[in-house]
């Protein structure tokens, strides 16, 4: 019985992209800049989407940058860039928050200087976490069993749905 049942087609999981990105424009209408960290790969692809619809109502610069690691061991983070982070408002953005480990081994380097605000956002949440990462801004929050897994998919820098396995 290994099937996988799907919770997010293409066209709904970019209206709920289009919404969220609405949502961080709302959220941070008076800042002059907005910097989108796309956790690498399926992060960073969501986080490319947001920027491009933010575009449409945001008047502040964005940027949009890929944070890369090893997600079962996160000892090394590296990000596309070096920024200066103090006193910027950042966005970390990955597809799908299950245990909210990944996004908290994430905020280490966003840490190591003062950043003015942290705000997290995820296609996708896992409504049981293990660690204490809240995801502001959310598409679909999934209550899962613990051996089941949420798979976003992505082809050609477009998401194209998201399954639970």
């Amino acid at each position: 019985m290994d099937q996988k049942k799907q919770i997010l087609s293409a066209e709904v999981a970019n209206k709920k992209l289009h919404r969220m990105a609405l949502q961080v424009v709302e959220e941070n209408y008076n800042e002059a800049q907005l910097i989108l960290i796309g956790i690498k790969a399926h992060g960073t692809v969501i986080a490319e989407k947001i920027s491009h619809y933010i575009k449409d109502n945001f008047t502040g610069d964005v940027m949009v940058l890929e944070l890369s690691m090893d997600k079962k061991h996160p000892s090394v983070i590296t990000l596309s860039a070096e920024l200066d982070f103090n006193d910027k408002t950042i966005v970390l953005i990955d597809d799908v928050a299950n245990t909210g480990r990944t996004m908290l081994y994430a905020l280490k380097p966003l840490l190591e200087q003062f950043p003015k605000k942290i705000q997290t956002l995820a296609l996708v949440e896992r409504t049981h976490k293990s660690f204490p990462v809240d995801v502001d801004y959310v598409g679909l929050s999934v209550s899962t069993t613990t051996d089941e897994h949420i798979v976003v998919e992505v082809e050609y820098g477009e998401v194209t749905g998201a399954w639970i396995d």
